[in-house]
């Protein structure tokens, strides 16, 4: 198994299960939502649905360039998000967080839509 196809599946598993997560933990997502959006339960929820189509989408190869491209503007669409948990020093189920955590998860948005991007773009063909 090549090492793309192992972190393309690990890829998938992880917005697989973060995108069900906001279906099983809604009220940790709606704290994190900034106040200028609207309906922050249902943006709460279709965030989640399209993390689990993304990740189900990058391991199937025909739609695998176009669940990639989805899962970078989804990334890019939460940044919002993740700089209001850092206003409201968000914690999770109880785990104390402190402020360079918060801090330093916002960088770390980079290296997720690189990865995206590796994953799914096309293979090189020789």
């Amino acid at each position: 198994m090549k090492i793309k196809s192992i972190f393309r599946a690990l890829l998938a598993v992880a917005f697989i299960l973060a995108g069900y997560n906001h279906f099983r933990n809604p009220n940790f997502y709606l704290q994190m939502m900034p106040p200028y959006l609207p309906y922050h339960l249902a943006l709460v929820y279709i965030s989640g649905v399209f993390e689990v189509l993304g990740g189900i989408g990058i391991m199937i190869p025909q739609v695998r360039k176009l669940s990639g491209y989805g899962i970078i503007a989804l990334l890019i669409a939460v940044f919002p998000a993740n700089v209001q948990m850092l206003i409201n020093n968000i914690n999770h189920e109880g785990y104390t967080t402190f402020t360079y955590l918060l801090i330093a998860r916002l960088p770390i948005q980079i290296p997720l839509i690189l990865w995206a991007y590796w994953c799914t773009k096309e293979e090189d063909q020789k």
